[in-house]
């Protein structure tokens, strides 16, 4: 069991070992829950610190099928397919993706406020959450860095269901846990202290990541498109 979101991200860190140090490689967080381990995984392989913003479009009365998804840096992935055999329609669509998208800015503005992202494309991404259940968020999530067109993926996490494990590896370049589980119950299970990450606390990691990110001169910038 884990102490708490930082000691996940530690103890994840260790695992990553390989990638510390290296210009190319950059972590991404998934507010809220993911960012404090993908704080603590940043600092221990002295890596620029990053959020991906994902919201889920879900399907007219069906909201927990996924039939696309949205994503920090204007990245919009659709499930043509399942739309089309769900009879979703356009005017349905477009109402869907316009709900998400005014979600999605509200986000990024209460976590970033005017600070723009950092680029992905031709990085090492290490994309982490602070556990997976049934995978859904992840997938989507790795859709939408796809299209960001970083090098590679890592999707890294303190804890997996199985079943989310089978699905993500084959969507991923490595998948790294270090706990999974096939009868999941829940991610909450596996923390000692599994409160709510409050707004504030997302806001104040990224401050505290960027500010030691700045003085580690060996990093490129990677702001630049």
């Amino acid at each position: 069991m884990f102490r708490d979101r930082f000691d996940a991200g530690q103890q994840l860190a260790k695992r990553l070992n390989r990638y510390a140090n290296q210009e190319d490689v950059l972590v991404l967080g998934m507010p809220r829950g993911g960012v404090p381990v993908a704080f603590e995984a940043a600092k221990a392989l002295n890596a620029p610190l990053d959020l991906l913003l994902v919201r889920k479009l879900g399907a007219p009365e069906q909201p927990e099928l996924a039939i696309g998804a949205i994503a920090t840096g204007g990245v919009r992935v659709l499930d043509h397919g399942l739309i089309s055999a769900l009879g979703v329609s356009e005017e349905q669509l477009k109402a869907i993706i316009a709900a998400q998208e005014a979600e999605l800015r509200r986000r990024e503005l209460l976590y970033r406020g005017d600070r723009p992202g950092i680029s992905v494309r031709g990085q090492i991404a290490i994309l982490i959450d602070d556990g997976i259940a049934t995978g859904s968020n992840m997938l989507a999530a790795v859709a939408a860095l796809r299209s960001l067109q970083p090098s590679e993926i890592v999707v890294a996490t303190p804890v997996t269901s199985t079943d989310a494990h089978n699905r993500i590896e084959l969507e991923c370049d490595e998948f790294i846990c270090l706990v999974e589980e096939e009868h999941f119950l829940g991610i909450g299970q596996f923390y000692a202290n599994f409160r709510q990450t409050k707004d504030w606390e997302v806001r104040d990691l990224l401050r505290r990541a960027q500010a030691v990110t700045m003085k580690r001169p060996q990093l490129v910038d990677t702001s630049a498109a």
